[in-house]
């Protein structure tokens, strides 16, 4: 009668042994690729909040116009306002896909609170008391927001309308806006909003430009034209690209 041999307890030891160090090793290289996977997703979603937010901001820079309104206790504010990491001001081009009976302009301001940068935006130009706007967040883990402006000759301002400014001959709106965000992912990013020249004052909100308007734009847009390309460059870290 033949008999069979098995595996001695030496043999087994070894072979569970050899199991764990294979195992640990396996798990070792999938948690790296799990890890990287998730880091990677967590990048791709958090450029993609930056990205949507500067956006955000250069649409809203780029149509602003000279359009002044009045606050909540009927004081005259500056078409545009920037001052301690704080902008509000009037831009244009506001969608009605509704058709709602409301103006084209709105009052729009960006801010920093509770560590995220948000967008405020009011449903009327001219506000009552107890107008409250709304806020959207934009962008996350934001600890400061930086502005500068440029003005008609070239000469960058930390506040805006300028400290000192006469107002008969300084003008309503920058050149451009160098907006600065300190994050705490991304830690300092800058870019240059230049804003549309050759926008007339808004007094009217719910008007339609006249035909004498539109061809007075049309013969400025050359002039427009040479003084958007004599733009000074600022020392931005990324700057924006001409809108389309």
């Amino acid at each position: 009668m033949t008999r069979t041999r098995g595996f001695t307890l030496i043999e087994l030891l070894v072979a569970l042994a050899l199991f764990a160090v294979l195992s640990a090793m396996a798990y070792g290289g999938l948690r790296a690729v799990l890890d990287a996977r998730e880091r990677a997703a967590t990048n791709a979603e958090l450029l993609s909040e930056l990205q949507i937010a500067m956006l955000t901001i250069g649409r809203d820079v780029q149509q602003a116009i000279n359009r002044p309104i009045r606050d909540e206790f009927g004081d005259r504010a500056m078409a545009m306002i920037g001052t301690g990491g704080q902008l509000e001001f009037t831009r244009g081009g506001w969608r009605n896909p509704a058709g709602l009976q409301r103006s084209e302009l709105q009052r729009v301001g960006y801010l920093v609170q509770e560590g995220a940068l948000r967008r405020l935006s009011w449903q009327t130009l001219d506000r009552a008391q107890g107008s409250e706007p709304r806020a959207a967040i934009l962008l996350h883990d934001v600890k400061a927001l930086g502005l500068r402006f440029l003005d008609t000759k070239n000469e960058w301002h930390e506040f805006w309308p300028p400290s000192g400014a006469d107002p008969a001959t300084t003008s309503a709106l920058p050149r451009a806006i160098e907006v600065s965000v300190d994050t705490g992912h991304w830690d300092r990013i800058t870019r240059l909003f230049q804003i549309a020249p050759g926008l007339p004052p808004q007094t009217n909100t719910g008007a339609q430009p006249s035909q004498d308007s539109s061809q007075d734009s049309s013969r400025n847009s050359p002039q427009d034209s040479s003084q958007q390309s004599s733009l000074p460059q600022s020392d931005s870290s990324i700057v924006a690209d001409p809108p389309s």
